[in-house]
């Protein structure tokens, strides 16, 4: 009877395994497809002020959304940097609400790991040429040559200290599925530097604030 259990355990496995690796590639493409139409559909009618509007009515569900978007390099229509100070202000209760800004870095941060995760995954499966054709993927050859140098001279360190700083975030997620990173080892070191870079903004708009300069 065990046996019978074990086998029938290995073969859900093997059913699934099986799964994953037909239709695991398919579904990603699918859903960065809709990402994208729906990035180029909010470029063509957004703007920074669509983007506090979603915040304000739907909250950290708006947030990870827009952020899913901007870790796959499809958020056209707002600045990401703006975001989380923008959610600061509209969700916050106050500038000493700690709790709720840190459930907005984490949120903020979970939403850009998974968008990265995405394009990570379609880098992976689809290879270097595929992606320089696509209309909606806004880096030039030239440019993802010197991404690939830098990951070529840094290694894994190159992804969440890219993550951390203003106009590298995202960079480094193609050339590290060209280098077929495992999922996990990404997933954590993505998730690394994006909460690095959600908690310096949060805190440099917190100090504006106490400034007094809005």
């Amino acid at each position: 009877m065990t046996t019978d259990v074990s086998d029938g355990a290995r073969t859900d496995r093997s059913r699934l395994r099986w799964v994953l690796v037909e239709y695991g590639p398919l579904a990603v493409a699918v859903g960065f497809a809709l990402l994208a139409v729906a990035g180029i559909a909010l470029f063509l009618v957004g703007d920074e002020s669509l983007a506090r509007q979603f915040l304000d009515r739907y909250g950290m569900a708006a947030l990870f959304a827009i952020l899913v978007l901007e870790g796959a390099m499809l958020l056209y229509f707002a600045p990401s940097e703006a975001l989380v100070p923008a959610s600061i202000q509209l969700l916050a209760a106050s500038e000493s609400d700690h709790a709720t800004i840190a459930a907005l870095i984490l949120v903020a941060a979970a939403g850009a790991t998974v968008g990265q995760y995405a394009l990570f995954t379609l880098a992976k499966r689809t290879g270097r040429d595929w992606l320089l054709e696509r209309t909606w993927f806004r880096v030039s050859e030239s440019r993802l040559e010197r991404f690939e140098g830098w990951f070529d001279r840094w290694g894994r360190a190159a992804v969440p200290i890219s993550n951390a700083l203003l106009f590298t975030r995202g960079m480094l997620t193609v050339p590290a599925g060209f280098a077929e990173m495992s999922d996990a080892e990404f997933v954590a070191l993505s998730a690394l530097g994006s909460i690095v870079f959600q908690t310096w903004l949060a805190l440099a708009w917190l100090g504006v604030l106490e400034l007094g300069v809005f």
